[in-house]
C-alpha cells in the first residue's frame, strides 16, 4: 500500500497535484518525523518540477552535518528554521544557473513522535519554511497515546504537505486554517509564527548591503565616523552586555553601539524570525547594526577606524591560526596575519575585557595572543569590569525549564 493510499486519498492526491503544477523550486529536510511528506511528494508525477533535493538527516551526527554545528537541542524550533534556512540555501545553489533564476523555498521539520519505546516529554514537532522575503515557523504538540507513530507521521506529513502548498502559492497559512486541513484534534496545540522581512534585510540575507542599520541607526553610514562597536550574537542579551557598554562607552568618550552578523562561519544565517527577536532587546535610542559580516576582518571594513568592544575569548579566537583559510599550519599562520594586518591598516583596535573561563578569570594581561594582535588591544581589568553571567549558560537555563 502506497503511502498516499495510507494518508487518505484523492483530496491529498489532488493537493500534491496542485503544489508541483506550480513549479516552485524547494528543498524539504526533515529529521525522521515528516518523511512521509517526501513519500508523498515523490509518488505524484510532475515531482521533478518542484522537488530539488529531500533530505533525511536522521541520526544526530547527520543532522549536525546538515546544519554545520551541533544544534543546542535537536528537537526546538531553531533547529527547524536552521534546517529549513540551509534548505533554502542549497535551493539557491541548485538553481543557480538557470535563467531566470527562479524563486526557491526550503522546509525543515524536526519531530520526537511516538516510539518502540516510552518517551518521558511529549510527542512534538517544529517545523519551518525559509524563502527570500518570509519566515514561518510553527509547533504542533500531540496528545500522548492516542495515535500510533503511523498515525502521528500521517497527521504530520499532512500538516507539512498543507504548509508547502501555502508557501507555493504565497500566503503564511494561519494556525487555525492548517489546523482544519490536517486534521490536528481540538485538544491538541498548534501555533504559527510568522515574520515578513523589510526590503534591507532581504538584501542583507542575499549579501547586499554590508550593514543595516536599527533603531538609533537607522539612516546613518556604518563608515561615517569612527565609532565604539560592540560585536555580539546577543542571543540573548543579559546585563553583563550593558555593564560591558557602559565601561566600553566611558572608556572611549562616545556612545557604544551593537553589531550583530546574520552570516556565521560554522552556522546557517540567522532567519527572519530570529533577527526580530534579538532586535526587540534593544531600545529606540539604542544602536544596532545587523551585518553580513562574520569575521573581524569584514566588520572593520564596513567599520573603519572603529574600536571593537570584545571578550578575552574572542580575542583568543582571534589570534589562532586555526580560524584562517589554508591548508597547512603556516599557511593558516600567514592568513592570520594578513588579516591582522587589514585590521591594523583600516584603523581598528579593540577593547578587551577580561572573561571567566574553566581555567579561572582570563584577561588581556594573562592570554596569549599574537604580538601583532596586542599591539591594537587595550584591556579592561577585573577591578573595572567582572561579569560571569553568559547567554550560552542562559540559553541553558531557559532549555531546561522548557522554555526553549
Amino acid at each position: 500500500m502506497s503511502y498516499i493510499t495510507r494518508m487518505a486519498s484523492d483530496d491529498l492526491q489532488q493537493l500534491i497535484e496542485r503544489i508541483h503544477g506550480r513549479a516552485f523550486p524547494l528543498v524539504v529536510a526533515v529529521t525522521g518525523g515528516g518523511s512521509g511528506a517526501i513519500s508523498a511528494l515523490l509518488q505524484v508525477p510532475g515531482a521533478s518540477r518542484t522537488v530539488l533535493e529531500a533530505i533525511v538527516p536522521y541520526a544526530a551526527e547527520a543532522l549536525v552535518d546538515w546544519l554545520g554545528s551541533r544544534p543546542e537541542q535537536f528537537c526546538s524550533s531553531r533547529t527547524a528554521r536552521a534546517m529549513a534556512m540551509v534548505a533554502y540555501q542549497r535551493a539557491g545553489q541548485l538553481t543557480a544557473g538557470r535563467d531566470p533564476r527562479p524563486e526557491v523555498l526550503g522546509v525543515g521539520c524536526t519531530a520526537s513522535l511516538a516510539s518502540d519505546r516510552p518517551k518521558r516529554g511529549p510527542h512534538r514537532a517544529h517545523f519551518a519554511w525559509q524563502n527570500a522575503t518570509t519566515t514561518l515557523a510553527g509547533q504542533l504538540d500531540l496528545q500522548k497515546g492516542t495515535r500510533s507513530r503511523a498515525e502521528e507521521e500521517a497527521l504530520l506529513a499532512r500538516l507539512l504537505l498543507e504548509m508547502i502548498d501555502g508557501a507555493t502559492r504565497g500566503e503564511a497559512l494561519e494556525a487555525e486554517l492548517l489546523r482544519a486541513a490536517a486534521g490536528v484534534a481540538p485538544d491538541e496545540s498548534l501555533t504559527i509564527a510568522t515574520q515578513q522581512a523589510s526590503p534591507a534585510w532581504r538584501a542583507l540575507l542575499a549579501g547586499e548591503p554590508q550593514a543595516v542599520g536599527e533603531r538609533a541607526a537607522a539612516g546613518t553610514r556604518a563608515d561615517a565616523l569612527p565609532r565604539g562597536i560592540f560585536p555580539g550574537a546577543f542571543n540573548p542579551r543579559h546585563p553583563g552586555h550593558d555593564a560591558m557598554a557602559a565601561v566600553a562607552a566611558r572608556r572611549l568618550s562616545r556612545p557604544v553601539e551593537f553589531e550583530l552578523s546574520i552570516a556565521n562561519v560554522d552556522k546557517p544565517p540567522l532567519d527572519f524570525l530570529e533577527m526580530a527577536a534579538r532586535l526587540a532587546q534593544f531600545t529606540p535610542d539604542e544602536s544596532l547594526w545587523f551585518t553580513h559580516a562574520p569575521t573581524f576582518v569584514e566588520k572593520s571594513r564596513i567599520f573603519p577606524g572603529s574600536t571593537f568592544v570584545v571578550g578575552a575569548d574572542t580575542i583568543v579566537r582571534i589570534g589562532e591560526p586555526r580560524y584562517y583559510g589554508g591548508a597547512t599550519p603556516q599557511s593558516q599562520a600567514e592568513s592570520r596575519d594578513a588579516a591582522l594586518a587589514e585590521i591594523a591598516a583600516a584603523g581598528c583596535r579593540f577593547l578587551v575585557f577580561g572573561r571567566q573561563g574553566a581555567a579561572g578569570f582570563a584577561s588581556l594581561d594573562t592570554i596569549s595572543i599574537p604580538a601583532p594582535l596586542r599591539a591594537l588591544c587595550d584591556g579592561v581589568g577585573e577591578a573595572e569590569f567582572r561579569a560571569d553571567i553568559s547567554s550560552t549558560q542562559l540559553r541553558r537555563r531557559a532549555a531546561a525549564a522548557g522554555n526553549e
